[in-house]
């Protein structure tokens, strides 16, 4: 997720701005907010008009000599970008675009594959509204931390600027802006959070929605919190950029707004489809790369997988297989690059560098394995061919159960026409189809379903109530969540004490919404300080914010889970992960080399790297809200038991209870059977767990469990564990002694009280008399039992 960028320093001006960047690079997104812009100004824009301006006149101004944003000369390699831009179909209908933009506050804009929309409109823009000279911004909103990254680098090239002064990105726990950034590539959940606390984006002179069709959560509620701001801002200029042609829904949900289509610049590309339906589409996708290595003229070939771990599996399994091609074959050498969205950045451009050279007069060729990031956000030229299995992972919920999942889905018909057009950016390719034409015809459905009728909306809902917004009623969606799932939303946040009974924001509610994490984990980490356990819940919800950090080679199984013993923690996983992490920040991981040691104790260096990243941008956020950072006594009793006591304040909508009859455990209030995943380290002996995750698989599984005490179920959420509202069964008995005894426990623990307060409050001889006069009480009973028994 992070990734140090080095600034070349070749003169005083820039070692300046690379340190005034890197004192950006610490700070939250909010920190780098406050801090006010600065601009270049030497005239160069003198004359022009804003809203007014001309595409002879912009073009006239990129092709000087001197680069009007920043004042230096224009670099050699700058003159040769220009002339490929100039190509792009877009370039083509410049002033057809300004002159629908200039006259209206909102358009939606229909760019196809290949025409250039993502980099070259924002820099249009640039020259029309002349943000720097007004101390404004202009923003481009992206679905995928990926993208924004990838086209906030391609753009500042482009522009012959560093990236993170004049161009800079913003993604979730990584930025790269500064005082100096006038033209912001972001992530659409970046810009939501700053709305939060600038309800009417005044940085912002133009926000351009990108790749709106893609429908994911942030986008939608951007969408209709925009339609808002427009109202109350008239000099703000809203374009919706889609990269389908489903844009009639655009113009409508946006009060008709004029509609510019740019044809994309692509060639034909021919469809083949497979006789009969794949078993094993994953050897189905790599034979068919291997057979187009071996048979197919030059070109590179773009394989569409579901996740990192399939993928990661498939470079290696693919990387194997072309060496020995290589040998038997004779054929040319083959670089498999993998793609997905926690890759580092340095490794995400890796796939822009050019095929291998060929060998005996057979081509070299790379193959970027990818998920489907590579739809629509980034565009890698020199891809002829693609394999398209038909598969991309989407997201879930089933608000009955409570349950979110990662499932393995059939794309949609528009998925699947937007990876077949990535075959014909360079010349007529061919995609290849793991799947029956049948299939496609009659099985695949038109458009994906948009992420809002998918998801738990109990993140999105404390944003919108943070926004300002109560109505959530009558909010304008594009398309309104199912009522069920508001509601679940709505209970959730009120079990957490984020909303009050009239779902009003609480102070708690107010706290948790400033942090980009799932509410449940921001709960965990704000409550662990009442706990002196701040620091070590830091670790972990860093640590459940990245992918899995054990590796488990197929070949070292055995090996790998000896070493993870070293880490185990006894009462579960969430400890387990703290020990890794503190194992990673030792002295004799720094003494032995970090990477090797994580080498060496089949640890993912690159996911705990990225945890350490997000742990110290937490840790600045708590402390600019004055949070208590302090620790517990590492051999004090309560060290482990207060951590176990925060995770149990934030997971207790995730608790399970072990079945008594019968493996497995049952889910606290949906009753559903569930196992602990094989992963776990859980001891055997533990009766009641909360979970990180569930797992939908051949089996139910839950995933990243440790061990509570139930009594503490009833201690933080009474309202929660109201028995009352539980179906009966055998949490419910459970769960009726334990509040019994509880029960039992709070009537001798008031008696005590009472009894204390009655003797601090009465004088010393009336004391001694009432204890007499007790001490007579009882003797008199004990006797009269006696002579009972006696007469017997």
């Amino acid at each position: 997720m992070a990734a140090k960028r080095r600034l070349s320093n070749e003169s005083i001006e820039s070692i300046s701005s690379s340190e005034s960047l890197s004192s950006m690079k610490g700070k939250t997104d909010l920190e780098v907010n406050e801090e006010p812009l600065t601009h270049h100004d030497a005239g160069e824009f003198h004359g022009l008009i804003e809203h007014q301006t001309t595409a002879e006149q912009a073009e006239k101004l990129e092709s000087g000599s001197i680069n009007p944003f920043t004042g230096n000369p224009f670099s050699d390699r700058y003159v040769g970008i220009l002339k490929k831009r100039r190509d792009l179909p877009v370039h083509q209908q410049r002033q057809e675009f300004l002159d629908i933009y200039q006259k209206h506050q909102i358009m939606v804009f229909v760019g196809e594959t290949g025409s250039g929309k993502t980099t070259q409109i924002p820099q249009f823009v640039l020259f029309d509204e002349m943000p720097h000279l007004k101390g404004k911004q202009v923003a481009c909103t992206q679905p995928r931390r990926v993208a924004a990254m990838s086209v906030a680098e391609r753009v500042a090239n482009e522009m012959d600027v560093k990236i993170g002064e004049e161009v800079g990105y913003s993604v979730r726990f990584e930025h790269k802006v500064s005082n100096k950034t006038i033209l912001k590539y972001m992530t659409d959940g970046m810009l939501l959070r700053e709305a939060m606390e600038d309800h009417d984006l005044t940085r912002y002179s133009c926000i351009i929605l990108d790749e709106a069709h893609e429908r994911t959560l942030a986008t939608d509620i951007l969408m209709g919190l925009i339609k808002q701001v427009v109202d109350r801002r008239p000099d703000l200029k809203i374009i919706v950029m889609s990269a389908t042609l489903d844009a009639e829904k655009f113009q409508t949900y946006f009060n008709e707004a004029p509609l510019l289509a740019v044809p994309g610049r692509t060639f034909p590309v021919e469809v083949y489809y497979t006789p009969e339906y794949q078993k094993d589409y994953l050897d189905s996708a790599m034979r068919t790369v291997l057979q187009i290595h071996a048979t197919e003229d030059e070109g590179d070939i773009l394989l569409f997988l579901t996740g990192e771990d399939e993928i990661e599996d498939a470079v290696a399994k693919l990387s194997l297989e072309a060496d020995k091609l290589v040998r038997e074959e004779n054929c040319g050498p083959m670089k498999v690059y993998p793609l997905y969205g926690s890759l580092p950045p340095h490794q995400q451009q890796k796939i822009f560098e050019k095929a291998p050279e060929g060998y005996n007069g057979r081509p070299g060729r790379k193959v970027i394995v990818s998920t489907n990031i590579a739809e629509t956000s980034l565009t890698i030229d020199g891809v002829v061919y693609v394999v398209d299995p038909g598969f991309s992972k989407q997201k879930v919920y089933n608000p009955r159960i409570r349950v979110e999942s990662l499932l393995v889905t059939p794309v949609s018909k528009a998925s699947a026409q937007q990876r077949a057009g990535r075959a014909g950016r360079t010349r007529p390719g061919k995609c290849f189809r793991l799947y029956t034409e049948e299939a496609f015809q009659k099985e695949l459905i038109p458009q994906s379903y948009p992420e809002i009728l998918r998801s738990n909306l109990s993140s999105t809902v404390l944003e919108l109530k943070k926004l300002g917004i109560d109505d959530l009623v009558h909010f304008d969606f594009m398309d309104p969540p199912a009522p069920e799932t508001m509601m679940r939303a709505l209970e959730e946040l009120y079990y957490l004490k984020c909303l009050d009974a009239d779902g009003n924001l609480t102070e708690l509610g107010r706290l948790v919404s400033l942090y980009p994490l799932d509410p449940m984990l921001a709960v965990m980490l704000v409550k662990s300080c009442e706990l002196n356990c701040g620091p070590e819940m830091l670790t972990i919800v860093s640590m459940l914010s990245v992918p899995n950090v054990f590796v488990r080679p197929g070949k070292d199984k055995k090996r790998a889970d000896e070493i993870k013993s070293i880490f185990t923690h006894s009462d579960g996983d969430h400890l387990t992960l703290l020990n890794v992490y503190h194992g990673f920040k030792s002295d004799e991981a720094y003494e032995y080399g970090v990477k090797k040691w994580c080498f060496d104790h089949y640890l993912n260096y690159r996911s705990i790297q990225a945890a350490d990243n997000i742990r110290n941008q937490l840790e600045r956020m708590m402390e600019r809200h004055n949070l208590n950072l302090n620790s517990n006594d590492y051999d004090s009793p309560i060290y482990f038991e207060n951590i176990k006591r925060a995770l149990a304040q934030g997971f207790f909508m995730q608790a399970a209870k072990k079945r008594s009859n019968s493996k497995g455990f049952l889910t606290v209030k949906d009753n559903q059977q569930v196992l602990i995943h094989p992963s776990s380290v859980l001891s055997k002996d533990i009766e009641w767990v909360i979970y990180n995750e569930f797992v939908l698989t051949t089996q139910n599984y839950i995933r990243t469990v440790t061990g509570i005490k139930p009594e503490w179920l009833f201690e933080y959420a009474p309202a929660y564990f109201n028995l009352d509202q539980f179906m009966p069964g055998d949490v419910k008995m459970s769960l009726e002694r334990i509040k019994e005894r509880l029960d039992v426990y709070a009537k001798l623990d008031k008696k005590r009280k009472e009894e204390k307060a009655l003797i601090e409050n009465t004088p010393e001889d009336s004391v001694k008399e009432k204890k007499e006069k007790k001490d007579k009480k009882e003797k008199k009973e004990k006797k009269e039992k006696k002579n009972k028994k006696a007469k017997k």
